[in-house]
This record gives structure tokens, C-alpha cells and sequence, in this order.
């Protein structure tokens, strides 16, 4: 039995894959049955290299992780706002030094009086499982910013060990050592 890559048919449906992201493109069904373990993993094959490639720089294009963020704050770098699209009540819980609050639901009233659309607006919320800073940076996105997402959000900023603010002033609490190296030096990935 052989199955091209670029047609997968089954009884309801066709599916077609494009070439780019599979490999090889003719994939044949052994003959025997083997004691060899299925894998999970390449049960996709992975895609080409030019394909993953412009994958994983367009990731780029659009996201940026709390060192990144803490690093770019800290020496200063010009060309960007970090903006915080979280409520009065979690801005008051804590955020980032610098960071400007810009409640998502005021983005589109707001922003244009307070943020230069020449600059790089890199949004975040709570954390990972929130997709608000999704939201924020579709509404700055949708008025012609230039827009990166902070990924892991306030929560991996605190639980890397960056200083934050609240409304009672400024905190820090220690490295969580399964984000951080617990030195404090970066993981320099």
C-alpha cells in the first residue's frame, strides 16, 4: 500500500497537505509487523527547513519573552512601549516598571492620544493560560501599530525574578528555578 504526501484519502474526506511541509513525499506502509515503539513525535513528519525557518521568524516577528522585555527596559532601547492590558485591579496587584497601563477595552479610545505610532508596542496580561495580550496586540494591530506579544506575561516576569510594581510600591520575589537559572544570569537561549 502507498500514500502520496500531497493526497491523504479517506472514505468521507480528501486532505490535502502541500509538499513543503512533508517529507518524504511518498510514504509506504511496511510490509510486516515490527516490535518497534510508534513515535508520537514523528508520527507528523517534521517540515522542511526553509518551511520551518519561515515558521519559527515569523514567531519572532510577532512575540518577545520577559528577559528580552526586562533587557530592552533596562539599557533603555528606544522605539518601544510595553503596555499592560490588564484591569485597574491587576495593574494595582502589580506590573512592570515602565509599562503603561491600556485596559484592552480602551485601546482604541485611548491610544492614539498616548502611544506614537512610530513605536513598537509590546503588549501583556496575567500569564500564559490569558490570552488578553493576544487581544491587545489584534486591537493596536487593527489600528496600524507595530506590535509585539510579552509571552508569559506578568507571571513569568515575577517568577524570573524581575522587581515589579504594585499600588503599596515596589516587590521582588525569588526565582522560580523552573524558569530561570536561580543565579539570576540569564539562560542566554
Amino acid at each position: 500500500m502507498s500514500v502520496t504526501a500531497s493526497s491523504i484519502v479517506t472514505a468521507a474526506t480528501t486532505l490535502t497537505v502541500p509538499s513543503a511541509l512533508t517529507a518524504p513525499s511518498t510514504v509506504t506502509a511496511p510490509s510486516t509487523v515490527t516490535d518497534e515503539p510508534t513515535s508520537a513525535v514523528l508520527s507528523v513528519p517534521a517540515a522542511a527547513p526553509a518551511v520551518a525557518a519561515a515558521h519559527y521568524a515569523a514567531r519572532l516577528a510577532f512575540e518577545a519573552d520577559v528577559s528580552d522585555v526586562r533587557a530592552d527596559l533596562l539599557s533603555g532601547v528606544p522605539g518601544l512601549v510595553v503596555v499592560d492590558s490588564r484591569s485597574e485591579a491587576a495593574w494595582d496587584q502589580g506590573h512592570i516598571p515602565g509599562a503603561l497601563h491600556l485596559p484592552t477595552a480602551r485601546i482604541a479610545e485611548l491610544a492614539p492620544a498616548l502611544i506614537d505610532p512610530a513605536l513598537t508596542v509590546v503588549t501583556y496580561c496575567w500569564g500564559p493560560g490569558c490570552n488578553g495580550a493576544t487581544r491587545a496586540a489584534l486591537a493596536f494591530a487593527r489600528m496600524g501599530y507595530q506590535v509585539k506579544e510579552m509571552l508569559g506575561g506578568f507571571e513569568y516576569w515575577v517568577r524570573e525574578g524581575f522587581a515589579f510594581e504594585t499600588a503599596q510600591g515596589t516587590d521582588q520575589r525569588a526565582i522560580d528555578d523552573l524558569t530561570a537559572p536561580r543565579s539570576g544570569i540569564s539562560c542566554a537561549c
